[in-house]
């Protein structure tokens, strides 16, 4: 049975929020063509003896695991930058990609005899490698004022949270409606905004803890009884109320990510005025004898010829010194 698709601009597309865009790193496209650049290795393996076959296959299947293992460590490491505050990768993937197309390299240059160079060569691979992609992030990303327990406490609750979209996942493929598994896909990419949202703001956890627990709890419970319903009787009614459903939940968390960010904003006022008042106390800054440009007089002086007689003109309340 065909599905139909529609675009930003057709008709009855409802308007969904923006998102932020998902990071991507500059060098995330370059492991597919170092993957290409290795199939001389697969090609020519079917020319050979077995011998020559398996080890062409093994080595064009080293160089293939350790750019896909590459490319996953530069997703890492494009959401690690992204962030205010992140744990580090758990895994170095950038790190094992490189050791995975070195060993590839040394066994597919490997001949009888001359082991030696095949090594050099896969050593060789493994410096390029590191040299074009990086080092995988070694340390903790923190920001001041947020301390550890905090931090891995909100760490725990994204956790679980992400526990419940994959449920929600499962459940709505089993429709087999891939409408539909987009519409949960746009809805996670919503829940992920103020997972990010939490992350570089762990003291808002108390405010979203319903929307990653109570909230998103019964997402998934509704997700698994509508899939289950839909996928015996195609009722339209029950999917069009379960896309609404969507809808009204979707704006509620984006909402609650846009508070937690007008909450940073806020502390960013307020950081500075206390730092402005506190400068203008110790008469460091002219903050608190500031003047409005309207009450500035106009510069209609018949005795300014200069530039510097322009500049001397006084302000109110300015006390000209005397000759």
């Amino acid at each position: 049975m065909s599905n139909r698709f529609g675009g930003r601009f057709s008709p009855g597309t409802r308007t969904q929020p923006a998102l932020p865009p998902t990071p991507r790193h500059p060098h995330e496209g370059r492991p597919k063509w170092i993957t290409l650049a290795a199939t001389p290795f697969l090609l020519g393996a079917f020319f050979q003896g077995a011998a020559g076959m398996v080890t062409d296959l093994a080595a064009f299947g080293l160089v293939a695991s350790g750019m896909w293992m590459t490319r996953e460590g530069l997703v890492a490491q494009a959401t690690f930058q992204a962030r205010r505050i992140a744990k580090r990768p758990a895994i170095p993937r950038k790190l094992f990609g490189g050791v995975l197309a070195g060993l590839g390299l040394g066994l597919g240059a490997a001949e009888p005899g001359i082991w030696a160079e095949a090594g050099l060569i896969g050593a060789a691979g493994l410096a390029l490698h590191q040299i074009s992609f990086g080092l995988d992030p070694w340390r903790d990303k923190t920001a001041a004022g947020v301390d550890s327990f905090q931090q891995d406490r909100a760490q725990r609750m994204i956790d679980e949270a992400e526990g419940h979209l994959e449920q929600m996942r499962a459940a709505i493929t089993r429709t087999g409606d891939r409408r539909l598994e987009a519409r949960v896909a746009m809805f996670d990419a919503s829940v992920r905004h103020l997972f990010d949202r939490v992350r570089d703001n762990p003291g808002g956890l108390s405010s979203a803890r319903r929307y990653l627990g109570v909230y998103l709890m019964g997402a998934r419970d509704a997700t698994m009884r509508f899939a289950d319903l839909y996928a015996l009787t195609q009722d339209q009614t029950a999917r069009a109320d379960y896309e609404s459903f969507l809808d009204d939940l979707e704006k509620d968390f984006i909402a609650r990510a846009d508070r937690l960010l007008d909450g940073d904003r806020d502390a960013l006022d307020i950081e500075m005025s206390v730092l402005r008042d506190r400068l203008a106390r110790e008469g460091l800054t002219g903050a608190a004898t500031r003047v409005d440009p309207a009450d500035r007089p106009a510069l209609q002086s018949a005795e300014a010829q200069t530039l510097d007689d322009l500049l001397r003109t006084p302000f109110p309340g300015q006390k000209v010194p005397r000759d």
